[in-house]
């Protein structure tokens, strides 16, 4: 499964590059497919490439869901007390 996530751009670091912050990691992602990127833009990142650009409630939005579905799914991996009696 392919997985894109929102970053927010922090600096440009050259017109083909910038560093995002992906949930306070800090990485250095292709802008060359986003038009006059700028530090404070969010956008979509896969595999190193800003995609493009999304508003600030999508992404947090986005955000919120990505982090749901990991906790939802750690409660399912782990066996319950009663299972384990």
């Amino acid at each position: 499964m392919c997985l894109a996530v929102p970053g927010k751009l922090v600096s440009i670091l050259s017109n083909d590059e910038a560093t995002a912050d992906l949930g306070g990691i800090q990485k250095n992602v292709n802008v060359s497919l986003i038009a006059d990127p700028k530090p404070g833009d969010w956008v979509i990142i896969h595999v190193g490439f800003a995609l493009q650009r999304i508003n600030e409630e999508e992404a947090r939005a986005t955000l919120a869901l990505l982090a749901d579905a990991a906790n939802s799914g750690d409660a399912a991996q782990e066996p319950s007390a009663e299972a384990a009696a």
